[in-house]
């Protein structure tokens, strides 16, 4: 399991650049002008983990195989969007697909760029697409609402609670705020999913500087830091400019690179680990001879549901998780080590799989 991760912002903000260097294709076409990206382009690339490499390496893995993430680089949203203005419609449909939302803001200054807007201001960047989610949403409720009554006045128990969530959803958009502020209890989740609202989706602030701002970051960076802290969201501090440069450089290349500019790591480990963080998600392994794999779960998933990320039937037919501890595997020189020192466990289907495990499952098929 990987996820889809919307990038979104104004024109001209640094998205398809940023999507170039993730993706390291020129699929997305950068130019200085409004909506040349009209069909969102679609990136799938391996995720960075230093952890994979180790335990390969003890392994004599013969294939290491990250686990993936997807971003989908969409197309530049405007003021109106929500009523159609600049392909408005078509954009807003393509969130609706993506697990999360990466915000690019404009947080440089650049005569030779134009602002949409005319002046570079991230904040009410934010404001402005935030504005969008909620007015598309609320229109839509608006229709869903009036539909949905017949079926709630003849007792439909499933309409009763999609209208109630409706209107708890309409009473927040109505004060400005996003939907995700709402508070849904655990059985009304799997409906409140079901209204797929796009302001309920989870919201990482990437603020695009100069690149020789990308290791100490700016006032105007620190204005969406503040933003972000308010809204309980989360931000990163990159330079797409930079991030370009790295994804034409071979490793040894980049790693030199980022140190004279003051960076511990490129901007997609620090993107990654953000959505992670934002989407609750973990990573567990798989190791032997023939492959070292990395597996991405939600955070609390137990070892049946774990299983069932490589394949259903493992799922299905799951005895037991013969489990190590990432640090363990290390310590111990591998399974075998881990085996003789008592640190390899078989757990079973209420075993919470924790970030970083070792494991290797037994099932019926």
């Amino acid at each position: 399991m990987g996820f889809r991760m919307g990038i979104v912002g104004l024109p001209n903000v640094g998205k398809s650049t940023l999507f170039n260097a993730l993706t390291k294709t020129a699929a997305a076409q950068a130019a200085n002008f409004p909506f040349c990206t009209i069909e969102p382009n679609v990136g799938d690339v391996g995720v960075p983990d230093a952890r994979l490499d180790k335990l390969a390496a003890i392994a004599g893995s013969k294939q290491i195989i990250p686990t993936r993430m997807t971003f989908v680089d969409i197309a530049g949203l405007v003021k109106g969007a929500s009523k159609g203005e600049g392909l408005g419609n078509q954009f807003l449909a393509n969130i609706r697909e993506t697990d999360a939302i990466a915000h690019v803001l404009r947080c440089f200054e650049d005569e030779d760029v134009t602002h949409v807007d005319g002046r570079v201001d991230p904040v009410s960047d934010a404001e402005t697409i935030e504005t969008e989610l909620i007015i598309s949403d609320m229109e839509s409720l608006e229709k869903r609402l009036q539909n949905i009554t017949r079926k709630v006045r003849g007792g439909d128990k499933e309409a009763v609670q999609q209208e109630r969530l409706m209107k708890e959803a309409m009473a927040m958009l109505e004060q400005g705020k996003p939907a995700r502020l709402v508070e849904v209890d655990d059985d009304d989740l799997k409906a409140w999913k079901m209204l797929q609202l796009l302001s309920t989706k989870p919201v990482l602030y990437v603020c695009n500087v100069d690149e020789g701002e990308a290791s100490t970051g700016n006032h105007l960076s620190e204005q969406v830091a503040e933003m972000a802290a308010a809204q309980g969201n989360t931000h990163v501090v990159i330079s797409a400019k930079i991030e370009e440069e790295i994804s034409q450089l071979e490793d040894d290349e980049a790693e030199m690179f980022l140190s004279e500019l003051g960076l511990e790591e490129a901007g997609l480990d620090r993107l990654i680990k953000a959505g992670y963080e934002l989407l609750h998600l973990e990573t567990y392994f798989t190791v032997g001879p023939k492959e070292a794999r990395a597996w991405t779960i939600k955070s609390g998933t137990q070892a049946p549901q774990a299983a069932g990320v490589i394949h259903g039937d493992f799922e299905r037919g799951f005895i037991r998780a013969e489990t190590i501890a990432y640090d363990d595997y290390l310590a111990c020189n591998g399974e075998n080590g881990a085996k003789d020192a008592g640190k390899m466990r078989a757990e079973g289907k209420s075993y919470t799989v924790k970030d970083g495990d070792v494991l290797h499952f037994l099932f019926n098929t």
